[in-house]
């Protein structure tokens, strides 16, 4: 992700002043914002040496409780210090919407059952994705959630409404990584 991101960022006219693999030091050289796309054991820890820094944050890691430091950060800061998604794909965002917009339909109907489907690659670590756990909270209702790992999918996404009549099904399909990437460079671009 941090290649694609800064190809992202450098078209668009940002300059990168640090790039910080694991075992560096957290030095930011004077950034505006920190792009933070890491792991469930690294995410916290990498936020909070940026927020000693004074630097937000954009952060994708999913996997861990970002809940808690974005209630942290609304308490303690006086603007926003932290940005975190499980999707920053702009086409995730807008399934997000249309996800929220099915659940309220839904609420008045008890005859469907949700459910949801995510597929990634094998490589992916948390399971279920943290972009299927943003759908089940969306829908408020107990969802079953099938989590598939296979081959190299950069990620797809099905939400279900399926009744004895009739089934409703919602899909998102990632053709890459670069959405992802975008959408982080957007966040960042909301920050600065």
């Amino acid at each position: 992700m941090g290649h694609m991101i800064e190809e992202i960022a450098l078209s668009r006219g940002h300059e990168i002043v640090a790039r910080i693999d694991a075992g560096d030091a957290f030095e930011l050289n004077n950034a505006d914002v920190v792009i933070e796309f890491t792991t469930p054991a690294t995410a916290e820890e990498n936020v909070r040496k940026a927020w000693k820094q004074n630097v937000p944050v954009v952060c994708g890691s999913t996997g861990w409780n970002a809940q808690k430091l974005l209630d942290e950060d609304k308490r303690t800061h006086e603007k926003p210090m932290l940005i975190w998604s499980s999707n920053f794909s702009v086409g995730v965002n807008m399934f997000f919407d249309l996800n929220k917009y099915l659940a309220e339909q839904m609420a008045t109907q008890p005859q469907y059952t949700p459910s949801i489907t995510e597929t990634h690659h094998i490589h992916k670590l948390d399971k279920p994705s943290g972009t299927a756990k943003t759908l089940a909270e969306q829908i408020g209702t107990k969802v079953v959630i099938e989590s598939i790992r296979e081959g190299e999918v950069p990620g797809t996404h099905e939400v279900k409404w399926d009744s004895e009549e009739d089934t409703i099904i919602i899909t998102h399909i990632a053709k890459g990584r670069r959405g992802f990437a975008l959408g982080a460079v957007l966040a960042v671009e909301s920050l600065v």
